[in-house]
């Protein structure tokens, strides 16, 4: 059995290992990929990835990016494609093909088929001379560095450089659609990504709670009920339909003393409080909130008071 030393340095290794294919593959670039990138650009259909074994299960993973950042792709089995899936492939679509060795017959099954129909083809593969990149239109080719396994052959290094080479076509793609965090909210709608890109006015939106507020010269003992009532943890101070402060709970704590509830609203609000654009995203609103140590805002657009967001309600939601 190793001891805990040997299996953090073996781990280590195998990070560094491929960490300086990734260096080599980042000098490799060259005009290739940018042929490859303006061939995807100039095609008005899909993008099929194929790939088999790890090469396969990275090839789900390019197709599935591809899609989010707005390149309509999928990945197509080559073993099922040899049993009827080859129709899925469409004339006009450009066929991506992932082979380490560039000697995958189902891969290069698929290549060929493509290439019947007239498609654009690309390959990614480390063999210069395989039969992949013969084939293809555009070979992108993976530098020659190990594998991070002892043995030199479990893909380890090789699918890791497939899979950047992957991100980085589908960024640089991304980047000349002038692809946007709205677009890739519109393809993103669920999960913590997807509510961080959601805007403050959509949010709101699904929220029923009316916004607690008072007058300026509300006596203590309203505005503890209507902060204890809001349920928020804070109340509006406002005067003549303009948002002038806020009083939060922290501020009564701070005005505690035995004059307390001989004060108004306005003489321990806080005025001018920071509030929120209904056009800023979620995400930002938190950071806004995380930078200023503050747990509540007041959305605003114009004068108007639309809603109130809060990090005890995000929270809630699991987001932060």
């Amino acid at each position: 059995m190793s001891s805990n030393k040997d299996s953090l340095g073996i781990g280590r290794n195998v990070i560094r290992v491929e960490a300086d294919g990734l260096l080599a593959l980042e000098k490799s670039l060259d005009q290739s990929f940018i042929k490859a990138v303006d061939l995807i650009l100039a095609s008005d259909q899909h993008l099929i990835v194929v790939g088999i074994g790890k090469s396969g299960h990275i090839g789900r993973k390019i197709a599935a990016s591809f899609a989010s950042m707005g390149t309509p792709a999928f990945f197509v089995h080559p073993s099922e494609a040899a049993h009827g899936d080859l129709g899925m492939i469409t004339k006009g679509a450009v066929v991506l093909g992932l082979s380490n060795s560039g000697e995958s017959a189902e891969v290069n099954g698929v290549i060929e088929y493509a290439k019947s129909l007239g498609n654009e083809t690309l390959a990614i593969t480390a063999g210069a001379q395989s039969t992949l990149a013969k084939c293809v239109d555009i070979a992108l080719l993976l530098p020659d560095v190990p594998e991070a396994c002892p043995n030199r052959l479990a893909p380890t290094t090789s699918t890791t450089l497939t899979l950047a080479l992957g991100d980085a076509l589908g960024v640089a793609v991304m980047e000349a659609r002038g692809f946007t965090a709205e677009d890739f909210g519109r393809r993103h709608p669920a999960g913590k990504l997807g509510f961080g890109l959601k805007r403050v006015a959509e949010y709101l939106a699904g929220q029923s709670d009316a916004v607690p507020f008072i007058s300026p010269n509300a006596e203590m003992a309203d505005v503890i009920l209507a902060i204890t009532g809001g349920g928020k943890g804070c109340v509006a101070v406002v005067e003549n339909q303009h948002l002038i402060g806020i009083v939060t709970d922290g501020d009564l704590r701070r005005a505690m003393g035995p004059d307390i509830m001989s004060q108004t609203a306005q003489m321990i609000m806080t005025k001018d409080p920071f509030t929120l654009s209904p056009e800023m995203r979620i995400k930002d609103a938190v950071t806004a909130f995380t930078e200023r140590k503050i747990g509540n805002a007041f959305v605003l657009e114009g004068q108007e008071i639309l809603g109130l967001i809060d990090l005890k309600t995000l929270l809630a939601t699991g987001y932060v």
